[in-house]
């Protein structure tokens, strides 16, 4: 054998790719090592055999057969394929490039170079999958994100996760559960809302709404609804808590601290001064997906919906009022102003209701006492009023005097029966509302709910009267 013809050999028999030498006549004259380890076959059945009579036994390898009759007897320029190799149960992955062996113009012979690319494609298709994988998690977290970002603005971040998180959070149902609920509420809300244009009344709202999410979501509550000018939360759902009813009271104070900033953004924009109610119950409820299949609201439904409610009725501007039932969860220490025997709609007997101003650790929130709240005497100043039946003025005009007065407060004498937590509209301005808070022989202790335009004005008159009223009586 010639030197160049050794060497040949060598580099054939030693290459990691398969060779296959396959004459025009259709005989395999030479088979590399590598060849025959990706084909799984024996040299002395391939060597001197007609390619037809070695393979075309195997009809699962029709594709590898078809290519390497092509590079055969097509005799045409390089080419490339990639295709299956059934060898058993096993799957290969090959790669065959053939070429051709000329004798001057003559093809003589096809050279075929197998590839075994098995774990090149599994590699392939894992990476691919991976990049699938990855891409559909992109989308999953785009998707996600622009249903957070969007419901988020309709729903609490709570509720939208556990929708998100859970296939059963869309489904319709409901269960039991003992947890905290929070009802607020604006007083003198609806008269502001006719004297205000609808684009400041809504920025002004918005504002508020804002402060008081953050006190909210800093104590765990999930805000169920907007109602007008007031707000439904719950504490204790969806994420169960063992905290709930102090969290409710914690949040609750930290919503009424917040007013001096709402009102000072306020007066800062020409908006009037707004006072907020604040009831808080803790029992038993149904909580759920409540509604149809097109149109689902999460919610609350049960008797201590309702009497929440009620309680924050009975609140005037500033207060927080709770249940028994959330006094008794709580284990905080708290700071109660006032208790009292109420007898709400729906119940058979009387309750206690506390006013709170303050909870102990572990949240150490309470509220400031106010330089204006002291009651002082005044000249009696005469003044006429209508007790509110629900939201609405009825019944005739009546009058009274009042005796003392504060930038809350105020003190009034009248001939007319009036009871505790009637609801009063006074002509002053465009029209105080108030609470009757304290009722006895020597009259009415009131409490203002709004505080009108004309309101600051027509306080600072009457003070006035009384101090020169004073002054002339001490000159004389």
């Amino acid at each position: 054998m010639e030197r160049q013809e050794i060497i040949q050999s060598s580099i054939v028999r030693d290459l990691a790719e398969g060779i296959m030498v396959i004459g025009s006549d259709g005989i395999i004259e030479t088979v590399n090592d590598a060849a025959l380890r990706i084909l799984e076959r024996e040299r002395r059945d391939l060597i001197g055999k007609t390619f037809a009579k070695a393979f075309f036994t195997i009809d699962e390898n029709d594709a590898f057969i078809q290519t390497v009759l092509d590079a055969v007897y097509q005799k045409g320029r390089q080419q490339e394929s990639y295709l299956p190799f059934r060898i058993g149960e096993t799957v290969k992955q090959l790669r065959i490039v053939s070429s051709y062996l000329h004798d001057g113009e003559e093809v003589i012979a096809v050279i075929l170079v197998i590839s075994d690319i098995t774990e090149l494609t599994e590699m392939r298709d894992a990476v691919r999958a991976m990049n699938t994988i990855q891409n559909l998690n992109r989308q999953l977290e785009m998707r996600n994100r622009v249903l957070q970002e969007t419901f988020g603005r309709y729903l609490s971040d709570e509720i939208v996760s556990e929708i998100l998180d859970s296939p059963e959070g869309w489904k319709l149902g409901g269960q039991k559960r003992t947890l905290t609920i929070m009802m607020s509420d604006l007083r003198g809300f609806t008269a502001m809302s006719e004297r205000m244009a609808p684009q400041d009344l809504i920025t002004m709202l918005n504002h508020y709404f804002s402060l008081m999410y953050e006190e909210i979501e800093r104590y765990h509550g999930t805000l169920i609804e907007f109602q007008g000018d007031g707000m439904l939360i719950i504490f204790g759902a969806p994420a169960q808590t063992e905290t709930h009813a102090a969290d409710s009271v914690a949040a609750a104070l930290g919503m009424q601290r917040r007013m001096k900033e709402v009102n000072r953004w306020n007066r800062e924009h020409g908006f009037e001064s707004l006072s907020m109610g604040i009831g808080i119950n803790t029992d038993m409820v149904i909580l759920g997906n409540i509604g149809s299949e097109k149109r689902t609201k999460y919610g609350v439904l049960g008797s201590a919906v309702n009497l929440t409610g009620r309680i924050e009725s009975y609140t005037t501007g500033g207060q927080i009022l709770i249940s028994p039932g959330t006094r008794d969860a709580i284990r905080s220490d708290l700071r109660i102003a006032r208790t009292m025997q109420v007898m709400p709609k729906g119940m058979e007997r009387e309750i206690t209701i506390s006013l709170v101003t303050g909870i102990g650790e572990p949240y150490g929130v309470y509220l400031e006492e106010d330089a204006d709240s002291e009651l002082t005497a005044i000249k009696p100043q005469p003044v006429v009023f209508t007790v509110l039946e629900g939201k609405h003025a009825g019944g005739k005009k009546r009058e009274g005097q009042l005796t003392a007065v504060s930038e809350q407060e105020a003190v009034m004498k009248t001939e007319e029966g009036l009871s505790v937590y009637d609801n009063l509209m006074l002509k002053v301005g465009e029209g105080l509302y108030a609470k009757v808070t304290e009722s006895g022989q020597d009259g009415c202790r009131i409490c203002f709910t709004s505080q009108p335009r004309g309101f600051q004005a027509w306080l600072k008159q009457i003070r006035q009267t009384t101090n020169a009223g004073a002054e002339g009586e001490t000159g004389s």
